[in-house]
């Protein structure tokens, strides 16, 4: 007898070796699918891709009704009132039995058309077993946990596809374009290659191109990333999705439709393989791998302990205590999650946020606020600091965009007053004329200054150098006929930034990070050095995000992207796991696993130690699942047990485990202060 016990539970646990193999191999599979996707990637192989990933995930087509539940309920009752008080009621339980779980039977059969086995093979056996048995209420009850643990797993488990939002829902349906000298309004669509369109300060550019009339000052922040506007003029390249602050332009037209930036992103998107769509559970994954076991020791117990026990063998599989308990303990994360602040959209992230290595940071917007802040004013002439900030809060009184509003800011802070000039002039695409106090003070760009006659020095020429390889911004300030002075505009780095980062590099698993930025190099190099970040990628087009991550993964490194805008949206389908801010671009708030509910990065290491908790918490919910298993075969071995007596041991099992993934909750968050300032 003993030699026999050691025999069944031996197979029976080939299921959970095989799980660990299997295991292994789908985390080494995740990692080469990701390699492979390229942003050329078609279609066709997106297809190929998703259909791969799908053949591992559970079935998805065992739905069950709230209807069925109910049926399922009544053959219960109706059973145990026919075994305590009117016994012709017991025989009424199968045809609702057999009813509600028709679904289930269905797909057992079409599987056994492909000679394969499932979940609802086994399942199906066991219910069809208990009822040939006469066990109406036991099938009953097996039934209604089956059915109620496909209806939970199906509402909690997100399994939808990531839903991209509309990219060009601020596309303009027409356009204004521009034939034999008059402006004819015609339909976007009708746009081709080699038109000239006119667009004007207000309006967002529709089609990729390059200037041949006007000067305009262009946000291009939803396509680069960047916050500081530019100011384009005749022959500068221009994208579709760009909005034009100031300034009007002729474009002629090199891309227009689907060949637009913009439109390739969007492709990309579209087509790319969404492996994160579907969460497939380690427990879904073990329960899929125990069934061919189970099936096995139950055929060879029949022969041997009769047919109960051959049943209750099929009753010890884990299946409705994974698919029950895994998804609450999921849920209870989720909802903590939520309540510290953060939103993970695909229950998988946790367990992808525990194999976590690297962390790749965009710059704008996430390390930096989207607002600039004056860095160093420089003075010329014979003028001072203030003196020129002065006259550029004079010059830029009634302006609102983000350069003017850094510029009153600082003059806030130097107790500088504001003053309304006189008269004022604003040139479209170029900067503020004004007059007040008998001067004339012009603010704008280095352009405006030669266009309105100043005189530019060798120095003026030299910061505007300077300026521009650090990328930084700048504004020149002019009196009468001479530039007087400068004034720097500098990316703002968020206050929680530093202390976040050095948070998250305390973390055992974080090996690297890096800032990726469509930046130049210098201005990048020194967040990263001030931020203590290991390494930065510069100069980074939208396109080529996809193509660093990508390269990354190809050295090995498991990698979570921390991006807020449309051009990030690439890069974040690339990583394994992607994290949007909150106010983020509404393309980027969708494609990202997780969305930080609160301003800033602050709740980054929450979520590291909410990833690590819901693991270690998974690994012991699954020994205390598997354990009861194994008692079961004890049981059917040496007590001769039958399908009753596990199937009580089944129910005190589930409860068990319901109850420990009600009752171990998260650990509370840790209250500490993140300050960029030294102490």
């Amino acid at each position: 007898m003993l030699i026999e016990m050691i025999a069944l539970t031996g197979i029976f646990s080939v299921g959970y070796k095989k799980f660990q193999q299997q295991k292994k191999k789908y985390t080494k599979d995740l990692l080469i699918k990701q390699k492979r996707q390229t942003l050329e990637l078609k279609a066709k192989q997106a297809e190929k891709t998703e259909a791969a990933i799908t053949s591992y995930a559970p079935t998805r087509a065992l739905a069950i009704t709230p209807k069925d539940l109910v049926m399922l309920a009544g053959a219960m009752g109706l059973s145990a009132i026919g075994l305590t008080l009117y016994h012709p009621l017991y025989y009424l339980a199968p045809p609702l039995i057999l009813y509600a779980a028709r679904k289930r039977f269905f797909s057992a059969y079409e599987l056994s058309k492909k000679k394969q086995v499932g979940i609802e093979t086994l399942s199906s056996i066991s219910v069809l077993g208990a009822i040939i048995s006469q066990h109406f209420f036991i099938a009953s009850l097996l039934g209604f946990i089956n059915g109620f643990g496909d209806f939970l797993a199906s509402r909690i488990v997100d399994d939808s596809q990531h839903k991209l939002a509309n990219l060009f829902q601020d596309m303009p349906k027409a356009v204004w374009l521009l034939k034999e000298g008059v402006e004819i309004s015609i339909s976007l669509d009708d746009v081709k290659i080699d038109d000239i369109l006119v667009v004007s300060a207000g309006e967002i550019i529709p089609a990729d191109g390059r200037i041949i009339w006007g000067t305009a000052e262009i946000d291009e922040q939803r396509f680069t990333g960047e916050s500081v506007p530019v100011e384009k003029t005749i022959d500068d390249e221009v994208f579709a999705m760009t909005l034009i602050l100031s300034g009007k332009i002729h474009l002629k037209i090199e891309k227009a439709g689907s060949e637009t930036s913009a439109m390739q992103i969007a492709h990309i998107l579209d087509h790319t393989a969404d492996y994160k769509s579907s969460t497939v559970l380690e427990a879904q994954a073990l329960s899929r791998q125990l069934i061919n076991p189970a099936l096995l020791v139950s055929a060879l117990t029949w022969p041997i302990f009769g047919f109960s026990a051959a049943i209750g063998v099929l009753f010890l599989h884990p299946k409705e205590r994974l698919q029950v308990s895994a998804p609450i303990s999921l849920m209870t994360y989720l909802k903590q999650s939520i309540d510290d602040g953060i939103l993970i959209k695909d229950g998988r992230s946790l367990e992808l946020l525990f194999k976590v290595d690297t962390i790749v940071f965009d710059k704008t917007g996430t390390l930096t606020e989207d607002k600039p802040h004056v860095g160093q004013v420089h003075a010329l002439a014979n003028y001072d600091d203030d003196e020129v900030l002065y006259y550029a809060t004079i010059a830029e009184h009634k302006q609102s965009h983000p350069l003017a509003q850094a510029i009153f800011e600082e003059a806030k802070k130097r107790n500088i007053e504001r003053h309304e000039p006189e008269h004022s002039e604003f040139h479209l695409g170029y900067g503020v004329k004004v007059t007040s106090q008998g001067k004339t003070i012009l603010v704008g760009s280095m352009r405006f200054m030669r266009a309105e006659g100043m005189n530019i020095s060798e120095q003026v020429q030299q910061l505007q150098e300077d300026a521009r390889l650090q990328g930084h911004g700048i504004i020149m300030v002019g009196i009468d006929t001479e530039v007087v002075g400068a004034i720097e505009l500098l990316p703002t780095i968020r206050a929680e930034a530093k202390a976040t980062i050095q948070a998250l590099k305390q973390l055992a698993q974080i090996k690297q990070t890096y800032i990726i930025s469509g930046d130049h190099e210098a201005p990048t190099r020194k967040l990263a050095d001030e931020l203590g970040i290991d390494h930065y990628f510069a100069q980074t087009l939208p396109q080529q995000k996809a193509e660093r991550i990508e390269n990354l993964q190809q050295d090995g490194a498991f990698v979570c992207f921390i991006g807020d805008g449309i051009n990030d949206a690439i890069a974040m389908k690339q990583a394994q796991v992607s994290i949007s801010l909150s106010g983020a671009s509404q393309l980027a708030t969708d494609t990202a696993q997780v969305l930080l509910l609160e301003q800033g990065i602050t709740h980054l290491p929450r979520l590291f130690e909410l990833a690590q908790g819901f693991n270690h918490h998974m690994k012991r919910q699954l020994s205390m699942i598997l354990a009861p298993s194994m008692f079961g075969m004890v049981m059917i071995v040496l007590a001769g047990a039958g399908m009753s007596a596990i199937m009580l041991l089944n129910m005190l099992s589930l409860t068990t485990t319901l109850s420990y993934s009600l009752i171990d909750h998260p650990k509370e968050k840790k209250k500490v202060v993140l300050s960029n300032s030294e102490e």
